[in-house]
């Protein structure tokens, strides 16, 4: 490919504690957490809402929250699912107990009332949000971040920090700075979610959507036979949320793969739309209102960082001293194509191999956030450091709120202490974030942490 080679003079902007690009669930914790605690913070994000892929991308369920006996996950995300109930934005089936108590339940919303709470608890907090905007280039320099290059309407600025946090799901601003990063070869592939009205919810919930699937896929249906359907659940009287249609051989990483994947996800949608109406009793009067404004992407990136969360540690039920949260969902990583075969490696993954029990869960520790020997610089959500298999835990929405928080939390502490980001004190940082609600069990807490990495 030739080269063009690009000099400009951009408009500088200064005085900001911390920068966060992207606010999905993890970007937003972190942004809010940060600014609660008196850091003046920017958050960018690419799209008009927060939210990531709860809201632009209709992904209208909270993942499970409890382990059957306790809620595991405390904090901000649950004081969002709880201010989300007081206010009727929870499913017309959801109780306190989905999150406080119940094992492997989702907790599902609705999608405005979501996007118009984070609205509230920015602004409320004094966080900074710029919309339609975006990192493109980062200024790093050994083990520092200086600052960062965002584009919006209106053009290029240049924007100085003194710490910055990657929440782009695809650790963009990592990769820019120079942080090590890797990719899965066999990424998962995404979907595109969509909403649906016209269901009459008594006779669907009567019916094995996978039996009928099955039925639909023998008779030569679909186009695509992918026998791995999520499902159509409630979010609302009258809404219901399909994620269906896997997007194979869509790469993620790349904008080619992306546009393909979005324009295929709503054919797919179509041919659900279709399916529905012709073999589930219930839905023969479904319609479409909405598909995602995003593709729905379950893995592409993951930073090398201080600590890698292995399956090992998952099997292992393992707590850490520095953990940050603790989590209990199953590893799910869902069909790589159609086969029979792979279909069958999915359900013997989910029910054996990738379960926890009752009352049980794992920690993610602090070191998975941090990229390996960094400063100032931290991540959250699905491009934290992890194996492929329990990645296929922690990418969800419930995980990446509690690693924002943890960040936005580390990066404010970092600033009073001037302790860098690779060997902060997380003996604090366990006690900070307890006090604002977190569920840390761990006994045992430590000083500042050294990996050995610098």
């Amino acid at each position: 490919m030739a080269m063009y080679k690009l000099q400009r003079d951009l408009p500088v902007e200064d005085g900001y504690d911390i920068i966060v690009a992207g606010g999905g669930p993890a970007g937003s914790a972190a942004a809010i957490c940060a600014a609660r605690l008196g850091a003046k913070v920017l958050l960018v994000e690419a799209a008009g809402c927060l939210g990531g892929m709860g809201t632009s991308g209709l992904v209208t369920a909270f993942d499970p929250m409890a382990d059957g006996e306790r809620g595991l996950v405390g904090g901000l995300m649950r004081e969002i699912v709880e201010t989300l109930y007081k206010r009727g934005e929870l499913g017309p089936d959801v109780t306190p107990q989905y999150w406080r108590e119940m094992y492997h339940r989702w907790t599902q919303f609705r999608v405005e009332g979501y996007k118009h709470l984070l609205d509230e608890l920015t602004a409320d907090a004094g966080v900074e949000v710029r919309f339609f905007t975006t990192v493109v280039e980062a200024d790093a320099s050994d083990d520092t971040v200086n600052g960062v290059v965002i584009h919006n309407i209106e053009g290029l600025r240049y924007v100085q920090a003194k710490t910055f946090i990657d929440c782009t799901g695809d650790a963009v601003l990592a990769h820019m700075c120079g942080a090590e990063c890797r990719a899965n070869p066999q990424f998962m592939p995404g979907t595109l979610c969509s909403l649906h009205a016209g269901i009459d919810w008594d006779q669907l919930k009567k019916q094995n959507q996978q039996e009928l699937l099955e039925q639909a896929i023998a008779d030569g249906h679909f186009t695509q036979p992918d026998r791995h359907l999520p499902g159509m659940s409630r979010v609302g009287n009258a809404v219901g949320y399909l994620n269906g249609g896997h997007l194979f051989e869509k790469d993620a990483l790349t904008c080619r793969g992306r546009s393909e994947g979005m324009a295929l996800g709503r054919r797919l949608v179509r041919e659900y739309i279709d399916f529905y109406r012709k073999y589930v009793p219930g839905c023969e009067n479904i319609e479409l209102v909405t598909t995602g404004a995003l593709m729905g992407v379950r893995e592409t990136r993951r930073i090398v960082g201080e600590y890698e969360l292995t399956f090992e540690d998952y099997a292992a039920r393992r707590q850490f001293p520095d953990q940050i949260g603790v989590f209990n969902k199953y590893v799910d990583i869902h069909v790589r194509n159609c086969s029979k075969e792979e279909y069958e490696r999915f359900l013997k993954e989910k029910d054996r191999v990738g379960r926890l029990g009752r009352g049980e869960c794992f920690g993610l520790p602090y070191g998975i956030i941090v990229p390996k020997g960094w400063r100032n610089l931290w991540v959250a959500g699905r491009c934290t450091s992890s194996d492929v298999m329990v990645h296929g835990s922690i990418r969800v929405m419930p995980a990446a709120s509690m690693m924002g928080q943890a960040a936005g939390t580390a990066a404010v502490q970092s600033m009073q202490t001037h302790q860098p980001a690779f060997s902060i004190d997380t003996q604090s940082l366990v006690h900070t974030l307890r006090e604002h609600g977190a569920y840390l069990p761990q006994d045992e807490t430590c000083g500042p942490v050294d990996h050995g990495a610098r």
